[in-house]
């Protein structure tokens, strides 16, 4: 007589059993691995608009971009950057361009927002530890309420 084949159903428990464990060991470290990308990703949208944002102010130094005497010399809005402004030492006034596109804040819950809106802006007049929004962008900053793996909050990244 020949024994049966097959696994008992005390193996197949322990076997779904320690599936299990291992699923729930997983799981935090997808949710971090997660939220490092998103992390990444607002870490350089804010590099590229911030060097963008210097490569516009750098361009009213350089007389490139023609601005009121009083003008801080910052762009007015997030959006300039991506249209353009025209480029004073060009007989064409050829327009200046700053970014191809401009970047969202990862963190930001609305996804049919506009892009600009979903950062917070900080113009020149604003002091650094309360910003708030004037006639120019400076800086920008998440709106994000939630603190970043490194233990600071993403609105001071």
């Amino acid at each position: 007589m020949r024994a049966a084949r097959g696994f008992t159903l005390i193996e197949l428990v322990i076997t779904v059993a320690i599936l299990g464990v291992l699923a729930t060991m997983a799981l935090p470290m997808l949710q971090v691995t997660a939220q490092r990308e998103k992390e990444a990703e607002l870490r350089a949208g804010l590099r590229e608009i911030r060097g963008a944002i210097d490569a516009y102010h750098q361009a009213v130094i350089d007389k490139k971009i023609l601005v009121a005497q009083d003008a801080t010399g910052y762009p007015p809005d997030l959006d300039s950057l991506v249209s353009g402004v025209s480029d004073a030492t060009r007989p064409d006034n050829r327009p200046l361009y700053f970014l191809r596109r401009l970047p969202r804040d990862p963190f930001y819950p609305d996804a049919s927002a506009s892009a600009a809106e979903t950062w917070g802006k900080r113009s020149y007049a604003s002091p650094p530890d309360d910003p708030s929004e004037g006639e120019d962008v400076f800086d920008v900053f998440s709106l994000s309420e939630k603190t970043g793996l490194n233990g600071v909050a993403h609105r001071e990244w």
